[in-house]
C-alpha cells in the first residue's frame, strides 16, 4: 500500500485531475450558452507551480435567427468573454468571411456583424445564409458560436385577396389576404382607409386573413389589405361589406375559416382558427382529444374572434388533436386539426474540462435532449473532429481520445441541432508534463519483454524485472504502444505492484504495433526498454451481414424472410442460418438455408416475431444483421367467448353477458361479437346482430313466454371466430312489477341436524312482483352474522359448517333490483353429538392450548358460489371490516380454497385475490366443490369462512364407456349379451346408452342398427344375430347434455351351429328360434340329430306328420275361435254403443282403436281360405296404398333382409321394452318355420321423417274392467302393463290391430274378423287394420325385429309383413294342455271340409 501511494505522489498532476473531475461541471461556464457567465468556481487545479491552469473562455452574446427585408440593415450579434482579448471573425455557410474588403459588411467593436443594404433578387441572394461567430486566443484555441438563419423576406405579393360579400347582424365574417408566409407579420388592415383596431372580436390570422365575429352595423365598409416592408406599401383589392339585418330562416351549419394542421416549438403561440355561420347563430367549442377544453377561466388557452382558439407558451404536453365543434341547437358540425409539439436542443449534462497526461485516454461526455432528437457533432479549436481510431464518438454523443499527444491540447465543443435550433457548450483539455523525479535511484529498463501471446485483436506481454531491482515487488509498470509509424501512444499500466504482464486489447488485425515498457519506484519513471515491434494476426475471412433483410407475413401462421449476398462475402457463401423468435421470449430457433429467402410456417397467429440471419463461409459464421421483427397476419378467434349467461329482465327482452376468449386465442384485435338468437322451436329463423366490443347485450322485441336459445361469437378484421354452444332462456309470460321489493316468503321451514341446518321455503304469495333471489342470514343468536344469497328458482338450502348444540336465528328475505323485502324468522338449535367416546377422545388428544391473538382479523362473510359453466364459478364474498361501501383500499389481500370430496383424500387448492370476488376456472363438470376464504392483512390472518357449495353444470360425456364385453347366452346362440362400465368420465348422470352394431366394421355409422338403453343400466341382450357371423359393436353413452363419443368396435362371432344339447334345452323352455312344438316322446323320445334341426335339415316321416297335424289344428281350431267370437261380439252391439272410433297413433305413425270390447268395429276384409289372402275392400282416403307382398320363409335363412327402414323402427320399440319383460316372451320371425301361402296387407304410405322410429306395440292390455283396447306407451315403464294370471280366453275382448300376430292358441294363426251387423256403421277415418291380434294367455305380446343390419336412414319400401308359423313351443304347449284336445288325421279332414263351408258362407255374406 505504501508503494502505491508514492507512486500516487509520483504522479502527482494527472492522479489529483482524474480524482476531482466529478467537479469538472463547475467548468461548464467556461463554454456555456450564448450570454452564459461562469456560474461556479473553475475546477481545481494539480499542486505545482508551474502547471496551467483553465482559462475562461466564452461567448456572452451568441447569433439569433433573423427576418430582414430587402434593402434593409441587419446586425448580428455576437460578444466573446476571455482574459485575452480574443478575435472574432464570421463563417457564412461554413466559410470564413473577408470583412477588410467588403463595403457592405461590417464587423463591429464587439464583434457584431453588420450587414448594410441587404440584397436580395430571385437569382442573387448573397446574404441569406447561415452565419457563425469565430472566437480566438493564440496559445489558447478557439471557439464557434451557434449558427444562425438569415431570412430575406421575397417580393411583396397576395396569393388570395379579400372579396365583397354580407353577413347577417350577430354572424361572422373571414376576408383572406394570403400573402407570402415571410412576409404575413408586415401586413394591416384599414376600413374605410382607415387603419382598424384589432381585438378578440375582429382578429388578425397569422397568414394575414381578418376575422369579424358578431358582426355589427359599423362593420360594414370598405376593407383593403396592405404590405408594409419599406418603401411603398402594396395594396390588394378592396372588398365591401355589407352588413344585413338578424335573419329568422334557418339556414345550414358551414365553416367559413377551418383549422389546419400546425407545427410549433415549445414556447411559441399556436393560432387554430375556427369560423362557422349559421342561423340559428352557433356557439364554438374544443376539445383535445376528445377532452372538452375550458377556455373562460384558462390563461393558457383563449377563445378569440368567431371561435378561434390562442394556446400561449406551448408546451411538448399540448401535442395531440384538436377538434372544433360548432352547433346552434339544430345541427352540430366539427372539424379536427392536429397540432405537433417541437423543441429545440437542451442539454443535459456538458462537457467539462479535463487535465490529462500524454498517452492517457480521455473521454468528454455531453447529453442532450430535444424533438426531434438532435443530432451531435465534435468541434476542435474551431473545427469538426472526424471520428478515427484515435477520436470516437461512444455512448450515442460522447467523445473519447486515445493515446493523448500534446497537439490535443486545447477547446472541444458538443454542437446538437435539429429541425428547431441548434446550441454548443466546450470545454478545456489540458497536457501535463510529467513531475520531475525526486533525488534518489531510478530503476533501469524492464528485461526480456516478449509477447507470449498474439491473436488478432489482443497481444500478451511478460518481462523481467530491471537489473537494478531484480525483487521488483515495490516496482509499478507501464506499457506504451502505438501502430507502426505513428507518434501517438496509448498507455497501459499494470493493476498492482509486482506485476510483469499485461494484456492490451482492442487491437486492429493483421496490423504491426511496437511496445515499450517503463519501471516506476518511488523516486519515478526510470528507463525505457528496448522497443518491441509485434504483429497481430490476421483475421479470419468471415462474411458480413446480409444487406436489406426484409420480412413480411404471408399468413396468420408463415412469414416470409429475404436478404441479399454480403457484400463483404470474404470467401465462398457456404449457407445461411435464420434465427427467429417470439418477442418476449428467450427461446430462439434456427434454420439451415441454402437460397436468399425462407417461408417459416406453424407460427402463431397475430403474434410479433424477430428475425436475423447469419451467413457461413468455410471459415464460420459470419456478421449476423439487425433483428427485423415482424407481425403474423391476424385471423378468426380460435375460441369461443367464455362464459355466457343470460339475464331474462322482463317479457320481451333478456340480457347477455360474456367474457372474450382466452387469451392466444383472440389472433387479432376483437373488433366486435356477432350474437345469434332463435326460438327453441323447430325451423325457427336465426336473428344475428353485431354489437362492439361490450361484454354485455340486452335483447329486446322477444315474444311473451317464449323459449330462446342465444350464443355469441368474437370478431376480428378477418371474420367471426368459434362460437359458444346455444344457451336457453325463457321470457316471463307477463311482466312483473319491480318497482317495490318482493312481499315476505309465504313460509319458512328449518330442520336442524348435528352440524348443519336444512332451510326450506315458499315464495311469496303475491307473484306479481319480481323476485330475483332470497337472501339467507344466520347467526348464533343473531341472523346477521353472516348472509347467503341464492337463486330465484331454488327452493332449499343447507347451511354447513356450524356448531353443534348451538341455537342459530334464521332470516329469509326475497329481494330484487329495488332491495330486500320484509323478513321472515326462524330458530332452531342444532343437534348435540351422541357418540360419546368420540367426544372423550376428542378432549383426550385435543387440550386446549391458549393462543395469544388479542386482535384477530374476522372472516369473511357471505360466501356465495355462482355456477358459471361446466368449469367456471364465481366467489362473491362480504368483508365486514370494511366500510360499508365495501372498498378495499388497505393491502389486505383474501385467500380462496376449494376441492371436491370425491376423491375422499382431495387436496385443497388456493389461490389469492385483493377483491371480494374470485373466478375459479378448471374445474370439473357436474362435480360438487366447496370453497372457504380467508383474509390476510400484514401478519394478521383470519380464520376460514363458513363454506359455500356450488356444483359445476353437466358436459356431455368426454370418454366413452369402458370395459366394454360381448357374450353369447348360454343355450341362446342367437342371443349376446353386451356388458360395459360407465365412462371415467360422465360430466353428469347418465341417462341412458346406445349400442352400435353392425357386420361391417367400416360401414358408415349411420348404417348400423341401433339398440337405445333406457337409464343407467350396464347390460342389455340382443337377439336373433345371424349364426356364425362377425358382428362388432360399439356403445356411447348419453346424458342431458347430449352424447359422448363412441367407444372402440368390439368383434363377437356368433356359434356356428345349435348343438344338440341347446336344442333340447330350447324344446324344454320354449325359447326363441323354434317355431314348431316336438311331440313329446315321454321317456323313449331321443334328440334328434344337430343336422336334421338345422336350416337346412330335413324332418323325419314322423316328425313331418306330427308336425302338419299341429300345424292344421292350430289353423282350424284359431279359424273357429275367431268367428265364433266376432259373431258373439257383433250381436252384442247395441245402437247407443255405435260411436265413432279414434285412433291412438304411436310414434311412428301406425295405428289402434280407442274405445271398450264393445266398441271395436273390425276391418272389412276379403278373407279367401284357399289363398289364405288378405285384400281391403274400403276406399282408402290414399289412392295408392302400399301393399306388401310377402311370402312366410320355410325356414330362418329363408327370411330375405329388406332394406327399408322399419326394421330400425321394431328395433327400438322392442328395445324399450324388453327391459320389462321375460327373456321367453319375445317372439321373433326368425325363430318361425313352417309352410304358408303368400299374404297382402296395406300400410301407411307415408314416407318416413326420420330414419329411427318406434313401431306401434303389441302388447295387449288385458281384459280387465278398463274399456281402452288400445293405449300409448309414452315411457318404457308403462310398455308392459299388469299381467292379469286370471283372465282367460272367454273374458277376453277384441284386441289391439297389429302387424305381427301373436297367437294364443295353437289352432289361431290368424284373426278372423266378425262379420258386422247390418246396422253398423262404418267410420272412414279409420284405417284399415289387416290383423287383429288375440290376447296372450300367458304374458303380454311384444314387436319382433325384421331388419337386417344396415338399413337405417333409407327410404321406406313396401313393408314385408311375415305371419309367423306356430306360437313359441313353451306358449304352445300351455295352450294345448289348456285346451285338453287330441285330433286324429280323420277328425281334421272333416273339420277342414266343415270350416270350408263356414268360409264360403262368411264371404258370401260379406260380399252382400
Amino acid at each position: 500500500m505504501a508503494a502505491r501511494r508514492r507512486w500516487l505522489l509520483f504522479l502527482g498532476s494527472f492522479w489529483v485531475a482524474f480524482l476531482l473531475e466529478p467537479s469538472a461541471s463547475a467548468a461548464a461556464a467556461s463554454s456555456s450558452r450564448s450570454g452564459g457567465s461562469p456560474s461556479s468556481p473553475q475546477q481545481q487545479q494539480p499542486a505545482g507551480p508551474s502547471v496551467k491552469t483553465f482559462t475562461p473562455f466564452y461567448f456572452t452574446v451568441e447569433p439569433m435567427d433573423t427576418l430582414s427585408v430587402r434593402a434593409s440593415s441587419v446586425l448580428l450579434n455576437c460578444s466573446a468573454y476571455c482574459e485575452s482579448s480574443p478575435k472574432i471573425e464570421w463563417k457564412k455557410d461554413g466559410t470564413f468571411l473577408n470583412l477588410g474588403s467588403d463595403d457592405r459588411r461590417q464587423l463591429l467593436p464587439d464583434g457584431s456583424l453588420l450587414i448594410n443594404s441587404v440584397v436580395h433578387s430571385k437569382h442573387n441572394k448573397p446574404d441569406e445564409g447561415y452565419y457563425q461567430c469565430v472566437a480566438t486566443v493564440e496559445s489558447l484555441g478557439t471557439i464557434v458560436s451557434r449558427t444562425a438563419k438569415l431570412t430575406v423576406a421575397g417580393m411583396p405579393r397576395f396569393v388570395a385577396q379579400p372579396e365583397s360579400a354580407s353577413v347577417y347582424r350577430g354572424n361572422s365574417i373571414v376576408l383572406n389576404c394570403e400573402v407570402n408566409a415571410d412576409l404575413a407579420p408586415f401586413v394591416r388592415w384599414e376600413l374605410d382607409h382607415e387603419p382598424i383596431f384589432l381585438d378578440d372580436r375582429v382578429f388578425k390570422l397569422p397568414s394575414g386573413a381578418l376575422i369579424i365575429s358578431n358582426a355589427t352595423d359599423e362593420d360594414g365598409g370598405t376593407y383593403c389589405c396592405i404590405i408594409e416592408i419599406g418603401g411603398s406599401p402594396k395594396y390588394s383589392d378592396e372588398a365591401v361589406i355589407k352588413v344585413l339585418p338578424e335573419s329568422e330562416m334557418v339556414s345550414d351549419l358551414v365553416f367559413l375559416k377551418q383549422p389546419s394542421s400546425l407545427t410549433k416549438v415549445t414556447g411559441q403561440t399556436a393560432i387554430l382558427p375556427c369560423v362557422a355561420t349559421g342561423t340559428p347563430i352557433p356557439a364554438i367549442k374544443w376539445t383535445r382529444n376528445e377532452k372538452e377544453l375550458v377556455a373562460e377561466s384558462s390563461p393558457k388557452f383563449l377563445l378569440l374572434a368567431g371561435g378561434t382558439l390562442k394556446i400561449n407558451d406551448i408546451t411538448e404536453d399540448d401535442t395531440g388533436t384538436y377538434t372544433c365543434i360548432a352547433y346552434n341547437g339544430n345541427e352540430t358540425i366539427e372539424i379536427q386539426a392536429e397540432l405537433t409539439v417541437q423543441a429545440p436542443p437542451e442539454f443535459l449534462k456538458q462537457p467539462s474540462n479535463i487535465y490529462a497526461h500524454e498517452s492517457m485516454d480521455i473521454v468528454f461526455e455531453c447529453d442532450v435532449t430535444g424533438k426531434p432528437a438532435p443530432s451531435v457533432k465534435w468541434v476542435k479549436n474551431g473545427d469538426v473532429v472526424i471520428p478515427s481510431d484515435y477520436f470516437k464518438i461512444v455512448n450515442e454523443h460522447n467523445l473519447q481520445v486515445l493515446g493523448l499527444v500534446k497537439s490535443d491540447e486545447g477547446f472541444y465543443q458538443c454542437i446538437a441541432e435539429n429541425d428547431v435550433g441548434n446550441i454548443q457548450a466546450g470545454a478545456q483539455l489540458i497536457i501535463l508534463d510529467h513531475a520531475p523525479a525526486t533525488t534518489g535511484p531510478l530503476p533501469s529498463a524492464p528485461r526480456d519483454v516478449v509477447a507470449s501471446l498474439v491473436s488478432t485483436r489482443f497481444i500478451k506481454l511478460t518481462w523481467r524485472a530491471p537489473a537494478s531491482d531484480p525483487h521488483g515487488d515495490n516496482l509499478t509498470y507501464s506499457v506504451f504502444y502505438t501502430k507502426e509509424a505513428i507518434n501517438r501512444e496509448r498507455i497501459e499500466n499494470t493493476s498492482h505492484p509486482g506485476e510483469m504482464q499485461v494484456t492490451i486489447q482492442n487491437l486492429m488485425p493483421e496490423t504491426v504495433y511496437v511496445f515499450r515498457v517503463i519501471a516506476q519506484n518511488r523516486h519515478g519513471a526510470g528507463e525505457s526498454s528496448v522497443p518491441l515491434k509485434v504483429a497481430t494476426q490476421p483475421e479470419v475471412q468471415l462474411p458480413g451481414p446480409a444487406p436489406n433483410i426484409r420480412a413480411y407475413p404471408n399468413s396468420p401462421t408463415s412469414v416470409t424472410v429475404s436478404w441479399e449476398t454480403p457484400l463483404s462475402g470474404n470467401g465462398e457463401i457456404q449457407n445461411y442460418k435464420l434465427y427467429y423468435m417470439e418477442k418476449g421470449t428467450d427461446s430462439e430457433q434456427d434454420i439451415d438455408i441454402g437460397g436468399l429467402s425462407y417461408t417459416i410456417t406453424g407460427l402463431k397467429k397475430y403474434t410479433e416475431y424477430s428475425f436475423r440471419v447469419v451467413a457461413y463461409n468455410k471459415h464460420g459464421p459470419g456478421v449476423s444483421t439487425q433483428d427485423v421483427v415482424i407481425r403474423t397476419l391476424s385471423d378468426v378467434p380460435s375460441a369461443a367467448p367464455q362464459n355466457l349467461t343470460l339475464e331474462v329482465q322482463n317479457s320481451k327482452s333478456i340480457l347477455m353477458h360474456w367474457q372474450p376468449p382466452p387469451a392466444g386465442t383472440h389472433n387479432g384485435q376483437i373488433t366486435g361479437y356477432k350474437i345469434r338468437y332463435r326460438k327453441v322451436t323447430r325451423k325457427s329463423d336465426v336473428t344475428e346482430s353485431i354489437v362492439g366490443t361490450q361484454l354485455s347485450q340486452l335483447i329486446e322485441g322477444l315474444e311473451r313466454g317464449t323459449e330462446y336459445s342465444f350464443r355469441v361469437a368474437a370478431l376480428t378484421v378477418n371474420g367471426t371466430g368459434t362460437s359458444t354452444d346455444w344457451i336457453s332462456a325463457e321470457t316471463f309470460e307477463s311482466d312483473l312489477d319491480e318497482s317495490i321489493v318482493p312481499e315476505v316468503p309465504s313460509s319458512l321451514h328449518v330442520r336442524p341436524l348435528v352440524t348443519s341446518i336444512v332451510v326450506s321455503w315458499t315464495p311469496p304469495e303475491n307473484q306479481n312482483i319480481v323476485v330475483r333471489g332470497y337472501a339467507i342470514g344466520y347467526g348464533v343468536g343473531s341472523p346477521h352474522a353472516q348472509t347467503i344469497k341464492v337463486d330465484y328458482k331454488q327452493r332449499y338450502y343447507t347451511i354447513e359448517n356450524l356448531d353443534p348444540s348451538s341455537h342459530y336465528v334464521i332470516t329469509l328475505k326475497a329481494y330484487n333490483n329495488v332491495g330486500e323485502g320484509i323478513p321472515l324468522y326462524e330458530s332452531a338449535v342444532t343437534r348435540a353429538y351422541t357418540d360419546t367416546s368420540e367426544v372423550d377422545l376428542f378432549v383426550v388428544n385435543a387440550p386446549y392450548t391458549p393462543v395469544p391473538d388479542p386482535s384477530p382479523m374476522m372472516p369473511p362473510v357471505g360466501v356465495q358460489a355462482s355456477i358459471l359453466s361446466h368449469d367456471t364459478i364465481r366467489l362473491t364474498w362480504a368483508d365486514n371490516s370494511l366500510p360499508k361501501n365495501q372498498k378495499v383500499s388497505d393491502a389486505r389481500y383474501y385467500t380462496v380454497r376449494w376441492k371436491t370430496n370425491i376423491p375422499a383424500n382431495t387436496k385443497y387448492k388456493i389461490a389469492n385475490t385483493t377483491t371480494l370476488s374470485f373466478l375459479v376456472t378448471g374445474l370439473k363438470p357436474n362435480t360438487l366443490y366447496e370453497f372457504s376464504v380467508m383474509v390476510t392483512k400484514g401478519r394478521r390472518s383470519s380464520t376460514w369462512s363458513m363454506t359455500a357449495h356450488g356444483t359445476t353444470f353437466e358436459l356431455v360425456p368426454t370418454s366413452p364407456p369402458k370395459d366394454v364385453t360381448v357374450v353369447s347366452k348360454e343355450g341362446k346362440p342367437r342371443t349376446i349379451i353386451v356388458n360395459w362400465q360407465p365412462p371415467s368420465e360422465a360430466n353428469g348422470k347418465i341417462t341412458g346408452y346406445i349400442i352400435y352394431y353392425s357386420t361391417d366394421v367400416n360401414a358408415e355409422i349411420h348404417d348400423w342398427v341401433i339398440e337405445p338403453v333406457v337409464g343407467n343400466r350396464l347390460t342389455h341382450q340382443i337377439q336373433e344375430l345371424t349364426l356364425d357371423t362377425a358382428y362388432y359393436f360399439k356403445i356411447q353413452a348419453r346424458n342431458s347434455k347430449g352424447m359422448g363419443p363412441m367407444s372402440e368396435a368390439v368383434q363377437f362371432r356368433t356359434p356356428k351351429a345349435e348343438t344338440s344339447d341347446k336344442m333340447s334345452n330350447d324344446q324344454a323352455l320354449g325359447s326363441a328360434g323354434k317355431g314348431s312344438r316336438l311331440p313329446d316322446g315321454g321317456t323313449d323320445y331321443k334328440p334328434p340329430m344337430s343336422g336334421s334341426n338345422s336350416p337346412h335339415g330335413s324332418p323325419s316321416p314322423l316328425e313331418y306328420n306330427m308336425l302338419l297335424v299341429i300345424i292344421v289344428s292350430v289353423g282350424v281350431i284359431t279359424i273357429v275361435v275367431v268367428v265364433i267370437v266376432a259373431v258373439f261380439c257383433t250381436r252384442r252391439t247395441t245402437s247407443h254403443q255405435k260411436k265413432k272410433r279414434a285412433a291412438c297413433k304411436s310414434v311412428n305413425g301406425s295405428h289402434k282403436y280407442k274405445g271398450n270390447s264393445k266398441d271395436v268395429k273390425p276391418p272389412d276384409l276379403w278373407i279367401h281360405h284357399e289363398r289364405l289372402e288378405l285384400k281391403p275392400i274400403d276406399k282408402s282416403p290414399d289412392p295408392n296404398p302400399v301393399m306388401t307382398d310377402t311370402p312366410i320363409p320355410r325356414n330362418s335363412q329363408d327370411i330375405t333382409p329388406v332394406d327399408n327402414s322399419m326394421d330400425s323402427n321394431i328395433h327400438q320399440r322392442r328395445n324399450s321394452y324388453r327391459g320389462h319383460e321375460s327373456e321367453d316372451s319375445m317372439s321373433t320371425l326368425a325363430g318361425r318355420r313352417g309352410m304358408r301361402p303368400k299374404m297382402m296387407m296395406p300400410f301407411d304410405s307415408q314416407p318416413p321423417q326420420q330414419s329411427i322410429r318406434n313401431t306401434p306395440s303389441t302388447d295387449t292390455m288385458p281384459a280387465s274392467s278398463s274399456q281402452t283396447c288400445c293405449a300409448e306407451h309414452p315411457e318404457p315403464e308403462s310398455a308392459a302393463g299388469p299381467y292379469l294370471p286370471g283372465t282367460q280366453e272367454e273374458e277376453a275382448g277384441p284386441n289391439l290391430p297389429t302387424a305381427h300376430v301373436r297367437p294364443s292358441h295353437p289352432l289361431k294363426s290368424f284373426a278372423v274378423p266378425a262379420v258386422p251387423a247390418s246396422g253398423a256403421t262404418y267410420d272412414p277415418a279409420l284405417p284399415s287394420t289387416p290383423l287383429l291380434s288375440q290376447q296372450a294367455s300367458s304374458h303380454p305380446v311384444h314387436s319382433v325385429k325384421t331388419a337386417s343390419i344396415g338399413t337405417l336412414g333409407r327410404t321406406r319400401p313396401p313393408m314385408p309383413v311375415v305371419v309367423p308359423s306356430a306360437p313359441e313351443v313353451q306358449e304352445t304347449t300351455r295352450m294345448l294342455e289348456d285346451t285338453e284336445s287330441n285330433y286324429e288325421p280323420d277328425e281334421l279332414t272333416k273339420e277342414m271340409a266343415h270350416l270350408e263351408g263356414l268360409m264360403k258362407d262368411l264371404n258370401a255374406i260379406t260380399t252382400a
